[in-house]
This record gives C-alpha cells, structure tokens and sequence, in this order.
C-alpha cells in the first residue's frame, strides 16, 4: 500500500527554516510505485493505475527490495 503524497504548495518566499528541504515542481505526471511480495504497484496520486502507460518504469521496480515504496515525478 502506497502512503499518501505530498502535495506542492506555493510559498511567499523561496528561504526555508533550519532543518527544512525543498525541491522545485517540475511538470510530468507525479506517481508512486511500492513493490511487495515481487509485486510492483504504479499509482497516481489519485490512485489511478499507471502500470500499462509506462511499463519500463514497472519493470525496473524489480532492481527494489521487497517492501519498497518510492514517490516521483515522471
């Protein structure tokens, strides 16, 4: 089972407290992927399958351990 993604947010200001990280949006499609029991699970973040858009992505996950979750932009 996927955890739920974060979403962006727009902010006033690029500067970050101490201890915080940011990344930039970039535009593409925002996906999560686990693999458990050899099974790999591609998702969006609305939990629509996107295993048969983009196969490469699924084939790979078999380089993860098992009970491997990933969140990404594609």
């Amino acid at each position: 089972m996927l955890p739920e993604p974060m979403l962006a947010e727009p902010v006033a200001s690029p500067v970050l407290r101490p201890g915080w990280a940011a990344e930039p949006k970039w535009d593409g499609f925002r996906a999560g992927i686990s693999l458990d029991s050899g099974r790999a699970v591609l998702r969006s973040r609305r939990g629509t399958s996107m295993a048969a858009a983009f196969p490469e992505v699924v084939a790979g996950a078999d380089q993860l351990p098992d009970a491997t979750a990933l969140d990404g932009v594609m």
